[in-house]
């Protein structure tokens, strides 16, 4: 039921082509339909881990949480420098190949990503 999600950024101003540099990979417990299982993750939380690649940086490392109300984040808590970042409607979206999901980075601003990969973790 873990799968490793690998999303890539997608086409935006400053990468008109998207970026395979820019992105995260993932660990999350999907359902049949490819949506994020809440009560899987709560028996997983500790293996729900992130990495984000982004360019050049150093990676940042931390974990798929649930907040209050029920959003979905990533919070780097293991190594990283990076703020929480929210994913947009993640409890929504359908985590398959060449979906389209967004996040919402530490300014708040959205960002499209692509899902380009779902493998068992």
């Amino acid at each position: 039921m873990l799968k490793r999600i690998t999303i890539h950024l997608a086409r935006t101003k400053a990468f008109p082509n998207g970026s395979f540099d820019h992105g995260y990979t993932f660990v999350a417990p999907l359902d049949s339909q490819g949506h994020i299982d809440a009560d899987a993750w709560h028996d997983n939380r500790e293996a729900c881990t992130v990495t984000r690649f982004w360019g050049g940086e150093e990676e940042d490392l931390g974990h798929l949480v649930r907040r209050p109300g029920g959003s979905w984040a990533f919070h780097y808590d293991v190594a990283g420098d990076e703020d929480d970042e929210a994913g947009y409607r993640f409890g929504a979206h359908v985590f398959r190949e060449r979906e389209y999901v967004s996040l919402k980075d530490q300014d708040g601003d959205l960002q499209p990503f692509i899902v380009a990969s779902v493998e068992d973790a």
